[in-house]
């Protein structure tokens, strides 16, 4: 049940589900878009990955549960409450994932997550399609905020973070069940007018 708002919404109700999930351009040849049901095997190939599995506690364990998956995405743009895009090289070739979660029109936030195949990591993949996704996102679709967390442990999400322009805000204790138990969380934002660093 939606409760009436006393400001006006951040981005209309119905807004971005009129159009269709769009594709995005970042630098290096990088496009994001929609999965597609040919993308099944390399997206359950990158869930068999221990660096995946290690910071990510879902895994599909099936094709078939990747169409699922891939199902639930489309549900989720229809419902202005989600979308996730395949990173990949000129449209073909999946490099990983990138998402945003947690849509919140009336306020205009949502959260980001995202992940890298091995073959694709060290080369700034995921600060470039992140950089492009919170462009769009803040530019284009009309967000004000948006935010990701990821283990302290987790250098390399912290590098990706900072780079795409995301400060870094503080340490959730104890936020997250991982593989090894649980982690203190590093919150990082980036809000409409922010940069990517350099």
């Amino acid at each position: 049940m939606r409760v009436p708002l006393s400001t006006p919404p951040a981005i209309p109700a119905g807004a971005l589900a009129a159009g269709a999930q769009p594709t995005l351009a970042a630098p290096g040849g990088l496009l994001l878009r929609p999965w597609e049901p040919s993308d099944a095997p390399v997206f359950l190939a990158a869930y068999r990955d221990p660096e995946i599995r290690h910071w990510h506690t879902r895994h599909p364990a099936s094709e078939s549960q990747v169409q699922e998956w891939f199902e639930g995405y489309r549900r989720a743009w229809a419902g202005e409450t989600g979308a996730s895009w395949a990173v990949t090289r000129d449209g073909v070739e999946v490099l990983g994932r990138i998402a945003l979660t947690g849509m919140d029109l009336d306020d205009g936030v949502a959260g980001c997550a995202y992940w890298v195949l091995p073959a694709a990591r060290r080369a700034g993949v995921a600060s470039r399609a992140l950089t492009a996704l919170a462009g769009w996102a803040l530019d284009g679709a009309g967000f004000h905020r948006l935010h990701l967390d990821h283990s302290t442990r987790n250098v390399a999400s912290c590098r990706t973070a900072l780079r795409a322009g995301f400060r870094l805000e503080g340490t959730k204790r104890s936020d997250a069940v991982h593989a090894d138990g649980r982690h203190d969380m590093h919150l990082h934002a980036r809000i409409r007018g922010d940069r990517p660093a350099g």
